[in-house]
C-alpha cells in the first residue's frame, strides 16, 4: 500500500500534478511580480550615464564582488574526457576544500563559469540572486566540494552539501499496512543551504588534470593553502586589503572587515544619536591609545582614535564606498566632464554645499517682467492687497443672544408705546368697549363707526369723555 505522506497538502500527486497544468500561468506571475519588486529597489539606486556617448554605466554601482571575472587562461587539451580520467577528477575534487573568493547563492540553479571565460550571472543578476535565495558562502569562508557530477559539456560541483534536498519526492511517501505506516526515507526536517557551481565547456569535455581543474575554478574558488584571513582580504583591493593587515579601520568597512583588523572589541556600547541607533566597538585602554568605531547597520560611520594628551582623531568621511565598487572609481568622476549622476527617488541636499531650487514661477524662459519701480506706471506690477477683515458684529455667541433679547425688549416697548394715547391712556387692542358707555338710542341696525385717527378732545377739569364703542354688526346681542 502506497500513500501520499500526509505532513503537508503539498505532497500530494493531485496537487504536484495540478500545479504541473498551471506552471505557466504561475511562471507568468511570478515574472510580474519580481519585474515590480525589481522597479521598486531599482528607484532607490543612482544611474550614472555618459551624456557624451549616451551609454549606460550603472554596472559601476555595483560591489566588485557582484561584477564580471578576469577569465582563465588554461592550456585545455582538444580529446575527449574518457573513463579513467572522469574517476581521477571525482577523487580528486570530491570533498575538496577551499576558500570562497565570492558570494555563493543558494538556489536550485547556481553559478554558471565558462571555461576560461565569463560568469552568469554577474552584475546586478548576481546580485538579485543573492538576495532572493539568501548567501551560501561569504568571501573567505571554507566551502567544500560535497558532490562531483560529469554532463555532456559540463562538470557540475556542490558546495557544502548542495541546495537541494536529499530524497526530494521519497521523503513524501510512505509505506505500510494495517494502520501502521512507515516513510521510505528518513526526514530531518531540516532545509538545504548549499550552493552548485556549473562549470561549462564548448562541445564535451576535454581531458582534464586535477590541477587544470582547480585553476579554472580559481576565481570562484582558491584551492590554496591560506589562513581565513589571507583567504577574505585576497577577495579585497589592494589598498583595503593593506589596511587590514595594518591592523588600520577605516570609515565604511564592514564588521566583516572590523574582525579581521582589530578581533573582538573589548567593549560593546549601543546608543543612539538623534534618530540614528548606532553600536560603538571600543578597543584599548589608557594608557594605550583607545579607538572608538562607531557603527551602524552592517557599516562603519565613525572612527575616533583618543591618545593620552593629544586631542581625538575623528574620521567620518567613507573612504571603502569607492574602492568597492566594480570600476574603483569614487561615486563623482570629476576627469569626465560629459559624465552626469542622476538620483531616482528623493534628492538629498546639503545646505552648505548646494543652493536650493529656485521657486515656481510662471514665466517663460528668458521672459522679462515690466519694470516695478514705478507703481503707477501703465503695465507696472503693484503688490498685492488682501482685503481687511470687518470685524464680527457678535464675536460671542452670548453676547449676540444678549442683543437679541434687548432688541426684543426694545420692539415690546416701542408697540407699547403705540398704544397709547396723548394722556398716557392705554388704548385696547381690537374693538375693545367701555363700561360706562351706553349705546346709541337711534337704531339697533345703524352703526356710527370711529373715524380713524380721531381722538376725544381732553377736558381742562374733569376726567377725560369716554369713547363712544362701536355698534355691534346685526345680529350680535346688545351690551346691557
Amino acid at each position: 500500500m502506497i500513500r501520499p505522506f500526509p505532513a503537508s497538502p503539498s505532497s500530494s500527486f493531485h496537487v504536484l500534478s495540478l500545479s504541473c497544468r498551471h506552471r505557466t500561468r504561475l511562471l507568468a506571475g511570478l515574472c510580474a511580480l519580481s519585474l515590480a519588486v525589481g522597479s521598486e529597489l531599482a528607484s532607490a539606486q543612482a544611474i550614472t550615464i555618459d551624456t557624451h556617448t549616451g551609454a549606460n554605466k550603472g554596472t559601476g554601482n555595483v560591489d566588485r564582488r557582484y561584477a564580471q571575472i578576469q577569465p582563465t587562461n588554461v592550456a585545455l587539451d582538444k580529446t575527449e574526457l574518457d573513463t579513467k580520467t572522469r574517476l581521477e577528477l571525482i577523487r580528486v575534487m570530491q570533498s575538496e576544500q577551499g576558500f570562497a573568493m565570492r558570494p555563493f547563492p543558494m538556489g536550485h540553479k547556481g553559478l554558471t563559469l565558462e571555461a576560461n571565460g565569463k560568469l552568469t550571472p554577474a552584475g546586478e543578476p548576481y546580485l538579485d540572486m543573492v538576495t532572493e535565495n539568501g548567501i551560501c558562502a561569504k568571501p573567505g569562508d571554507r566551502v567544500v566540494l560535497t558532490d562531483v557530477k560529469f554532463d555532456h559539456n559540463k562538470i557540475i560541483f556542490e558546495l557544502n552539501g548542495g541546495p537541494d534536498l536529499k530524497h526530494r519526492f521519497l521523503r513524501h511517501v510512505q509505506l505500510g499496512g494495517g494502520g501502521s505506516m512507515n516513510p521510505v526515507v528518513q526526514d530531518d526536517g531540516q532545509q538545504a543551504t548549499g550552493a552548485r557551481l556549473t562549470l561549462e565547456f564548448k562541445g564535451r569535455v576535454p581531458e582534464l588534470t586535477g590541477t587544470q581543474l582547480k585553476a579554472l575554478l580559481a576565481p570562484l574558488i582558491s584551492f590554496d593553502v591560506k589562513t581565513p584571513i589571507q583567504a577574505f582580504t585576497d577577495t579585497l583591493p589592494p589598498k583595503l586589503k593593506d589596511a587590514i593587515m595594518n591592523h588600520d579601520v577605516m570609515v565604511g568597512m564592514t564588521t566583516d572587515m572590523v574582525m579581521f583588523a582589530l578581533g573582538q572589541p573589548q567593549r560593546k556600547v549601543r546608543e543612539v544619536d538623534g534618530q540614528t541607533p548606532f553600536e560603538e566597538w571600543i578597543y584599548g585602554a589608557p594608557p594605550k591609545p583607545v579607538e572608538f568605531v562607531r557603527i551602524n547597520g552592517n557599516r562603519v560611520i565613525r572612527v575616533e582614535i583618543a591618545k593620552v594628551g593629544e586631542p581625538p582623531e575623528i574620521f567620518t568621511k567613507d573612504e571603502v564606498e569607492g574602492m568597492m565598487r566594480s570600476d574603483g572609481t569614487p561615486l563623482v568622476d570629476a576627469d569626465q566632464p560629459h559624465t552626469r549622476t542622476v538620483k531616482v527617488g528623493d534628492v538629498q541636499r546639503d545646505p552648505d554645499k548646494e543652493a536650493p531650487d529656485a521657486p515656481p514661477t510662471l514665466t517663460a524662459p528668458g521672459e522679462k517682467l515690466p519694470d516695478t519701480a514705478g507703481q503707477n506706471q501703465p503695465g507696472g506690477m503693484k503688490p498685492v492687497e488682501f482685503p481687511k477683515q470687518k470685524p464680527d458684529d457678535y464675536p460671542d455667541v452670548e453676547a449676540a443672544r444678549r442683543a437679541d433679547q434687548a432688541k426684543a425688549a426694545q420692539q415690546a416697548a416701542d408697540q407699547a408705546d403705540k398704544s397709547k394715547d396723548q394722556n398716557g391712556n392705554t388704548q385696547p387692542n381690537g374693538n375693545a368697549q367701555s363700561g360706562s358707555a351706553k349705546p346709541s338710542d337711534s337704531s339697533a341696525g345703524s352703526s356710527q363707526p370711529a373715524t380713524s385717527g380721531s381722538s376725544p378732545q381732553p377736558s381742562s377739569s374733569g376726567p377725560a369723555p369716554a369713547t363712544t364703542p362701536a355698534t355691534p354688526p346685526a345680529g350680535a346681542p346688545s351690551p346691557q
